[in-house]
């Protein structure tokens, strides 16, 4: 069996993959860029196959006493009047709110308390070369240290610096002509449990949701083609913001009043990651790194903890690491290309250009909240990606240090 992991990246999936190889008896390191650990992030949800591991992690319950407490989805006009609404329960299975929101930072710490038993996390650091040989990857730290390891995990974000040094020029980013910027508010009185979206001509849409940290989260988002954006500096990002939303209505004063002085502002315009291949030699891709499906496909966190686990189980089977790479690769492909597969008119429907547009979109919505029509608005919101077979992890061989 390999036994020396190294993990680029303490977020989700990395985490996750750090709890189930430490399980199994590998000597794991978790490497993370950021000084400390990051508590920040807006809310994902957890569906699926994405429960059941945090049930066998043991953490479900603490998942979901540690959600947002978000009670549902209401489309509003101008004056913060419903026109549409999918209430938590009404739905059946999960809508577009699911059982489980839970803000990125507490999912992630959650399952790094859970992992720092079994892994040794170094934090302030990051990789500068990985040079693969026949019985080990040696790698090479911006901080001057270099170690051998068995198989190198990159865990990293849709941006990964070690999936490019690695991979050079594979990924075929497919761009998907929405930009979201997310930041927390102060909480006001007349903030409620329920996601408020609200739609504003131009292709604009803003939407706060509830939080359990006696705060508010926000997202400004613009659809239309913006890759250059990618590259701007946080002063440019905040005065296109304040340009394209200055006359949107509703609460955009208020989140724009917050935007000046914020620290916590996340930019990004939204692109899959496409990777002809997630593995070389000794070093395998994971999560937003190997995938990234873009918060358009609604089960990003889903899938980055389902590629820890189908990763783990894979190299707990054999002592040959690249066979388990092709053996996790072959797991996970169909759920990520399913997951892949939002047609990109799907943000331009969500986000009218006209007052005529988002009449329309309302009235489209109102008839899915109806009774008659919730079954169809589940599998529409809430619909599962070909999940993996997760039972041929089960014999134990994955988690035999479970005592």
């Amino acid at each position: 069996m390999a036994r020396r992991i190294l993990i680029t990246g303490a977020s989700i999936a990395g985490t996750t993959a750090a709890w189930w190889l430490g399980r199994a008896g590998f000597d794991v390191t978790v490497v993370e860029r950021a000084p400390v650990f990051r508590d920040g992030g807006q809310n994902v949800d957890i569906r699926g196959v994405g429960r059941r591991i945090l049930r066998e992690m043991g953490l479900e319950r603490a998942a979901l006493d540690r959600g947002t407490g978000e009670e549902g989805t209401a489309w509003i006009d101008a004056d913060g009047r419903p026109r549409a609404r999918f209430m938590t329960g009404q739905i059946e299975g999960d809508g577009p709110t699911a059982e489980m929101e839970i803000l990125r930072g507490d999912l992630a710490r959650l399952l790094f308390e859970a992992a720092r038993p079994h892994a040794v996390f170094r934090f302030g650091t990051v990789v500068e070369r990985i040079d693969d040989g026949a019985d080990a990857a040696t790698v090479t730290f911006a901080d001057g240290q270099t170690g051998a390891y068995d198989a190198v995990v990159v865990a990293e974000g849709v941006g990964s610096s070690t999936r490019e040094r690695v991979f050079p020029g594979d990924n075929d980013p497919r761009w998907m002509d929405l930009t979201l910027a997310y930041l927390t508010i102060p909480r006001t009185p007349d903030d409620d449990r329920l996601w408020r979206w609200y739609n504003a001509p131009g292709g604009r849409s803003l939407s706060l949701r509830p939080d359990r940290h006696g705060t508010t989260r926000a997202m400004l988002a613009v659809h239309g083609p913006l890759a250059e954006a990618q590259g701007w500096d946080r002063d440019r990002q905040k005065t296109f913001l304040h340009e394209r939303f200055h006359d949107a209505g509703w609460q955009a004063p208020r989140v724009l009043a917050a935007l000046d002085g914020t620290d916590d502002l996340y930019f990004d315009v939204l692109r899959q990651v496409r990777m002809p291949r997630w593995s070389r030699g000794r070093v395998a891709l994971t999560g937003d790194a190997a995938w990234c499906v873009t918060p358009l496909a609604g089960i990003g966190a889903t899938l980055a903890l389902t590629g820890a686990r189908v990763l783990a189980g894979e190299l707990a089977r054999t002592d040959d690491v690249r066979a388990a790479f092709t053996a996790y690769e072959r797991a996970m492909r169909p759920m990520v290309e399913d997951a892949q597969g939002v047609p990109k008119i799907a943000p331009r429907l969500m986000h009218p250009r006209t007052r005529l547009g988002i009449r329309a979109l309302h009235a489209a919505l109102w008839t899915a909240s109806r009774p008659a029509f919730r079954r169809v608005a589940g599998k529409l919101f809430g619909g599962r990606a070909e999940e993996p077979d997760l039972s041929r992890y089960e014999d134990g061989t994955a988690a035999r240090k479970h005592a």
